[in-house]
């Protein structure tokens, strides 16, 4: 689960991480009554998206007086930003966040994930603030420091270690030793899957502060956490994978043209893999899991049908905890409720395997079946006028 910048430095200030002073706005006509409230010759006023690259697209301005705020709020408001993570959709701009400007000597990256190699949060620190660190680690990746932590948090010597050989003013480092120590306390303890400072800065007057966050959740601990669950926003979030989630399903969507209903993640890259063997690119897919009941999976299969992108539906079902016939009865029921209008191949292997194949072929549906997987994708990308690759 994703959240704003504005509420994960409201978080982070929770665990006495330095944060600029801020104001959430959903009214731009408030904005000029916010620039003074902050009380400062400057201020940013900051769209709040699901997205990074904001700057470029103009979604962040400064601002040197109440006029000038009440502006740049109403015309970043309602508009929709195209970004490198946005997609040629955009979002749109639905939140601002206004705070006090800051007198920026220096900026640093930092963040945390989980190295799933070493099972552990791994800190990373560089001297290349405000950048994509993507692109720090392609291109110089002997700038980034790293760190690994457990449920004690970042310790004193690899923290010091890390701020100690990024180019900081040395009379600052205790400051930033303190944040990345907080910044990992923090991550253990919200079950977080991604902790963002970028950039952390230096000010002209000594300060060392978190002068833009990101924050994303692991969805499996949420559980734990109600009172973070509260913070998520549905309108960021795609409505598929929304209405998936709520029925305990995992939705993702792509850009090619078919759709693929699956069982585990690992059925689910070998069949996007199988089909673009074939020439075809998957739209989306969707796992239902071990557990699903035939009223879930016929949500599923019409999540997956409700992506105009979609020109064909794989599905893909190795039937264990899930039987077969589930997965049949569920893709009958489905297909009588919606107006199919696409091919659709199904591929069912497993337990009670023919009595799914026969309750299918028995339907007098317009459901074309396969028998193993490489059948599967030929004959959706023939059913769809791509010319399957041998």
């Amino acid at each position: 689960m994703k959240i704003h910048e504005f509420q994960a430095k409201q978080l982070l200030a929770k665990y006495d991480v330095v944060v600029p002073k801020g104001i959430e706005l959903t009214d731009p006509e408030k904005a000029g009554e916010a620039f003074t409230e902050l009380g400062k010759p400057v201020a940013v006023v900051k769209a709040q998206i699901h997205a990074g690259g904001r700057g470029k697209a103009g979604g962040v301005k400064v601002v040197k007086s109440a006029e000038e705020a009440l502006e740049a709020a109403r015309g970043m408001f309602g508009q929709t930003l195209v970004t490198h993570q946005t997609g040629p959709e955009g979002q749109k701009v639905r939140r601002l966040w206004i705070e006090e400007g800051s007198d920026i000597e220096s900026e640093f990256y930092v963040g945390i994930v989980v190295d799933r190699a070493k099972q552990r949060p791994v800190m990373m620190i560089s001297s290349e603030g405000g950048v994509d660190i993507e692109k720090v680690a392609a291109e110089t990746p002997e700038l980034i420091l790293t760190a690994t932590f457990d449920e004690r948090g970042l310790n004193a010597m690899d923290a010091n270690r890390l701020a100690s050989n990024i180019g900081m003013d040395q009379q600052l480092v205790s400051d930033a030793v303190d944040m990345i120590q907080r910044l990992s306390s923090a991550f253990w303890e919200m079950d977080c899957s991604l902790a963002e400072i970028n950039p952390m800065v230096t000010t002209h007057d000594g300060e060392v502060l978190a002068l833009d966050a990101k924050i994303n959740f692991d969805d499996n601990a949420l559980f734990r956490h109600p009172e973070l669950e509260q913070l998520r926003d549905e309108d960021e979030e795609d409505p598929n994978e929304l209405e998936a989630s709520k029925h305990g399903l995992s939705y993702i969507a792509l850009d090619g043209q078919i759709g693929c209903m699956v069982n585990g993640a690992g059925l689910a890259m070998a069949t996007m893999d199988v089909i673009k063997l074939h020439g075809a690119e998957p739209a989306n897919f969707l796992d239902v899991g071990g557990g699903a009941d035939k009223e879930t999976v016929a949500k599923a299969f019409q999540i997956v049908l409700s992506d105009p992108k979609v020109q064909g539906v794989l599905v893909n079902i190795f039937g264990g905890i899930m039987k077969c016939d589930v997965i049949a009865a569920g893709v009958i029921a489905a297909v009588k409720e919606v107006d199919l209008n696409v091919p659709l191949v199904v591929r069912l292997e497993g337990t009670n395997v023919e009595i799914g194949k026969k309750m299918l072929e028995e339907s007098g549906l317009p459901i074309i079946t396969a028998s193993d997987l490489d059948e599967a994708a030929v004959k959706i990308c023939q059913a769809i006028g791509v010319e399957a690759k041998s």
